[in-house]
């Protein structure tokens, strides 16, 4: 029989998804907003010596950046699982002696499955997967906001940029799962629930990274991630969307109008199963052509729509639910 929690830790469960939410919506703001107004006041050296330091450190987030094992197990993470909750499920090993590369669908609005299964320890990655080591590639421009960049790197969080992903896949050793949420900005205007909707026909560019690499390739579904937030989805050719697709072309994010609970500021407190599928064996040619792009690619699908039909029905879904390929 399932415990009744207390009032206590309903709070700290509650206060982990303030803190979750207002990193994602206010923390990068905030930061740069405090440096540039130190520059104003009479600390501004502090300001000054840290930018010169930034300068040299520039590079440092494609190059691996700069995890701590101590931020990524803080107990906040695990009161932000049991919020939820979030289960990870596991479903084939995974080798310390190779490199994969996780696709993590479908994006949701936070990314709240894949932000906490593979860039903190609350749902146990390292002990589902012993030997591996974690983390999930963000938007780059996220690493050029002074201390917020710190903060997201001490978690495993790394730029989704090519140079990043060379980095970790030929540089970092053997061991690394580095997820990629596929479907980026376009999924997130999507996202609703009852949607069960990934972006990725288009999208592979991931896939000519893993051959180029000899990286495997790994599905990841999160059931429920679409189920945290209902959000106003704007028609295609209205000002609203068009506003979205200039933040997405320029920016590389679209601001999404969503309500959730509490005051519609909180995620709604549905279960979300983040399942980790088979790894797909892929071979390294360093210049991959596009036949073997297409080829792996088309298996990757396959191996998505498999994971989602085997798992549905255990994670809530009926029968009939379909997963739609965009």
């Amino acid at each position: 029989m399932t415990q009744e929690k207390t009032r206590w830790k309903l709070f700290l469960e509650t206060l982990s998804v303030v803190q979750s939410e207002f990193t994602f919506v206010l923390l990068g703001v905030i930061c740069l907003t405090l440096v540039v107004s130190l520059v104003l006041t009479s600390l501004w050296p502090l300001s000054v010596l840290y930018f010169v330091w930034l300068v040299k450190d520039w590079h440092t987030p494609e190059r691996g950046g700069r995890r701590s094992e101590f931020v990524r197990n803080w107990q906040v993470w695990r009161h932000l699982r049991d919020y939820f909750p979030i289960k990870l499920v596991k479903t084939a090993d995974l080798s310390p002696s190779k490199n994969y590369i996780l696709g993590v669908h479908p994006h949701g609005i936070m990314c709240a499955g894949g932000y906490t299964c593979f860039s903190t320890e609350g749902c146990g990655f390292a002990e589902a997967f012993p030997g591996m080591r974690s983390s999930l590639a963000v938007l780059s421009g996220l690493f050029r906001i002074p201390l917020f960049r710190e903060y997201i790197m001490a978690s495993g969080l790394l730029p989704v940029s090519r140079a990043s992903l060379a980095h970790m896949l030929s540089k970092s050793g053997k061991g690394n799962a580095l997820s990629i949420v596929i479907g980026g900005a376009e999924e997130s205007l999507s996202s609703a629930p009852g949607v069960h909707a990934v972006v990725m026909r288009q999208r592979k560019g991931f896939v000519r990274m893993a051959l180029q690499y000899g990286a495997d390739l790994v599905p990841v579904y999160s059931f429920g991630e679409n189920e945290l937030f209902r959000q106003v989805i704007f028609s295609e050719g209205s000002v609203s969307r068009r506003l979205q697709d200039f933040f997405k072309r320029r920016l590389g994010f679209a601001p999404c109008l969503f309500l959730g609970d509490r005051f519609g500021l909180l995620a709604y407190r549905r279960p979300i199963t983040t399942v980790v599928g088979a790894p797909i064996a892929v071979p390294k040619r360093m210049v991959p052509t596009a036949e073997e792009v297409d080829h792996y690619h088309g298996l990757y699908m396959q191996s998505l729509s498999k994971l989602f039909h085997e798992h549905k029905v255990s994670c809530g879904l009926s029968e009939s639910h379909e997963l739609r390929i965009i």
